[in-house]
């Protein structure tokens, strides 16, 4: 729902249809928005997500993660009608706004759920799948908008609209046959409600599964937290151990913003900037995103081999690359050759974002926090990302704007220089969690394990143990040497 919202909102800057009725004629005869309008549309769903990430902190850890999903996506099917029936500039801003409440929940939420419901061997791949369906958003988005170019009345960019009313009903069936997450439910001492989640979760009669045993693992690794940290707080997040992983969890998500990615959501009106014609930066965008679902499918593969630090590490260099080039191309006289050669660079950049840093940026955020702080976390590392956004929001429509900078292409130059310093934090400080239990990850933190030393570091714990007495014996001895 979010990647189809945000490519709809940038994609409309460019679309004729949108721009007649809610712009003015700008400096080069055309119909479009003004920057300041741009700017505004873009920032008021990322102010409406911060909001919501702020509530889902404290929401979901009160009434659980199923209730929470349940009322956001119904609270969604209503703000679709003020985007729906928005009569002016202004309505359509406060319904972004608004708009972005559910949304910041579902960007934290989901990702938390997911890395909870699933075992260790599969919990990367079910969190990157976070990326998929953003990217199939951004795809139908862009489908749908290319579809509709052709009509010329009101319901050219209403009916893009009115398709959000048709993702809650399904999602919202799904959620509520789901099992709640046995983690939260023992963080609330719901023991037996999490074995009963647990057993719904594995498949019956599977032979290697024990729920009691599982349960027994999380109730561990829950009472290792409780040794370890004085509460669960949004404070508790920047003290001791955890505000190591904090800070990593925090700047992983923003180096998605940091790096440029904002201009994938603009990707229609930027190709237009760069001298595409309508027709043909709508097609570009429906064969970028096209290319975002391809690239996703392949992190997966990669993963397997190359694990999340090195896949990270390496797709913020080559996205430096990527975005000096589009810099360089961008300095001569714009020509059909150059403006062509700029859309395929931007097309490249999507391969490599969503093979790379795009989903297994929701592998690490997922992965790093503590059990008991991960939701504060990964909302506090959201929020990061969206901040930044709002910044980025504000300044990319400057930088395409013809009344405005009109940098064109060389804001390559810019997002490349920011690129570069997360490639260097992400080189020193992500560390590789492929493979760990969450027991495991709590340990190496505790111990404060070097950075690179993560993948091979033991900890100690023998898994499939059913007494586990030696995880209670790794935990208080990392207790006992960390202070």
């Amino acid at each position: 729902m979010e990647g189809y919202d945000v490519v709809l909102i940038g994609s409309f800057f460019a679309y004729p249809q949108f721009n007649q009725k809610y712009g003015h004629i700008m400096s080069d005869g055309n119909y479009g928005l003004a920057a300041k309008w741009q700017a505004a549309l873009t920032n008021s769903m990322s102010c409406g997500q911060i909001i919501g990430l702020f509530i889902n902190g404290v929401v979901s850890e009160r009434f659980g993660y199923r209730r929470t999903l349940m009322a956001c996506l119904a609270a969604t099917v209503g703000f679709v009608f003020i985007l729906f029936f928005a009569p002016n500039i202004e309505t359509l801003v406060a319904g972004e706004l608004l708009m972005g409440i559910p949304l910041g929940v579902y960007q934290t939420l989901t990702v938390t759920y997911a890395s909870e419901v699933c075992p260790v061997a599969i919990r990367g791949y079910l969190t990157t799948y976070v990326n998929l369906c953003w990217v199939l958003g951004q795809l139908i988005a862009s489908g749908v908008l290319k579809g509709l170019q052709g009509r010329t009345d009101e319901w050219g960019y209403r009916i893009p609209f009115a398709i959000q009313w048709v993702w809650p009903v399904p999602i919202f069936i799904g959620v509520f046959f789901a099992p709640e997450s046995p983690w939260w439910l023992i963080r609330r001492d719901r023991r037996d409600d999490a074995v009963k989640a647990l057993n719904r979760l594995a498949r019956t009669g599977h032979p290697d599964f024990n729920a009691e045993e599982t349960a027994s693992m999380i109730v561990y690794t829950n009472t290792l937290e409780k040794q370890v940290e004085t509460g669960t707080s949004y404070v508790d997040c920047f003290r001791g151990c955890d505000l190591r992983r904090t800070e990593i969890s925090c700047l992983v998500w923003a180096a998605q913003s940091l790096c440029g990615g904002g201009l994938m959501g603009y990707s229609t009106f930027f190709y237009r900037r760069a001298g595409l014609a309508v027709s043909q930066s709508f097609t570009m965008s429906l064969v970028q995103y096209a290319i975002g679902v391809v690239g996703t499918f392949l992190s997966w593969v990669m993963m397997t081999y190359f694990g999340r630090r090195t896949l990270y590490v390496g797709g913020l260099a080559l996205l430096a690359i990527v975005l000096f080039v589009i810099g360089f191309i961008s300095i001569p006289h714009s020509t059909p050759a150059l403006s062509w050669a700029t859309g395929s660079m931007l097309l490249v950049y999507t391969f490599i974002y969503d093979s790379t840093i795009g989903p297994v940026c929701f592998s690490l955020v997922s992965e790093i926090p503590s059990s008991r702080l991960r939701t504060k976390t990964v909302v506090l590392a959201r929020n990061l990302y969206n901040v930044i956004n709002l910044v980025s929001g504000i300044i990319i429509p400057y930088m395409l704007n013809v009344d405005a900078w009109n940098w064109r292409g060389k804001s390559g130059f810019f997002w490349g220089s920011f690129c570069t310093c997360c490639l260097i934090w992400a080189f020193f400080r992500i560390p590789e969690p492929k493979g760990r239990s969450y027991a495991e990850l709590d340990i190496l933190f505790e111990r404060r394990v070097r950075t690179r030393e993560f993948a091979t570091a033991e900890t100690g714990l023998v898994e499939g143990r059913s007494d586990y007495k030696s995880t209670q014996s790794s935990i208080q001895h990392s207790s006992s040497t960390s202070r």
